[in-house]
């Protein structure tokens, strides 16, 4: 529950804070170098859970917004998540990870998850 003053009045309202665009947004406020959110899967993906399913290991805020716009990601599911990492990249300059808790370890040396940075190794290599 919030609480805030109005005309001198104290006003308790019910309000749900996110917790990833909360942790995004503190992130970026403290400077720090990398945003890690874990999850219940080890990449996001365009699709999810139909044949169609493609798992995403690099991506360019660009592309994220316009998976954003498609409506990729559900609401309160994966959208907040991949919202959280989108603004912190394009707040900070700095790179952004999605994966589950079991295989941080792996993704930190680069072998999954969903990375987020400005530009993605091809294109840096290209």
């Amino acid at each position: 529950m919030a609480v805030f003053l109005s005309y001198k009045i104290v006003k308790a309202n019910y309000a749900v804070i996110d917790k990833d665009l909360a942790s995004g947004l503190l992130a970026a406020n403290l400077g720090v170098d990398l945003l890690l959110i874990s999850t219940g899967v080890e990449k996001i993906s365009l699709h999810f859970n139909t044949p169609q399913q493609q798992d995403l290991d690099r991506v360019i805020p660009d592309q994220l917004a316009h998976y954003i716009e498609e409506g990729h990601f559900a609401p309160g599911s994966m959208l907040p998540k991949v919202q959280a990492v989108l603004d912190f990249v394009q707040k900070t300059g700095h790179r952004a990870l999605i994966t589950h808790p079991t295989h941080i370890e792996r993704a930190l040396r680069d072998e999954t998850g969903t990375w987020i940075e400005l530009a993605s190794k091809q294109q840096a290599t290209a």
